[in-house]
């Protein structure tokens, strides 16, 4: 192997760790969603549309699409919560909502941790 090959798998793993800690910190606007009533949600997304074409083509690229699924959902429940609960099915959307959130972001970050790809089967 030549110097430049060496330079350039070299640049391609910091940029590559860059972006994993990128997509950590999205997970972890996810989770500041729960104290600052879910405005960090939106940062995160916003990061994902950002940087979207800087994965593409990688394993992380299954996490960002991960992410962006789980934020609007989130979001839909949430604002299905909001709109029942004058009927009583809100508190059950909330819960249904952090129950599936939380679960969300434990799988993603746990897996972005052991540098696999999000692709679980039957869980998109």
């Amino acid at each position: 192997m030549n110097s430049n090959e060496t330079d350039n798998n070299k640049n391609n793993a910091e940029k590559m760790e860059k972006l994993k800690n990128l997509t950590g910190i999205v997970y972890l606007c996810q989770v500041l969603a729960f104290g600052f009533a879910g405005l960090p949600i939106f940062i995160g997304v916003a990061i994902n549309f950002i940087k979207r074409n800087d994965v593409r083509g990688t394993w992380l690229e299954s996490h960002f699409d991960w992410q962006i699924k789980t934020a609007w959902v989130a979001v839909a429940l949430l604002a299905a919560s909001g709109l029942t609960f004058a009927m009583g099915l809100g508190w059950f959307l909330l819960l249904f909502a952090v129950l599936w959130l939380v679960y969300r972001i434990a799988l993603g970050w746990h897996t972005l941790f052991d540098n696999k790809p999000m692709v679980p089967k039957n869980f998109k």
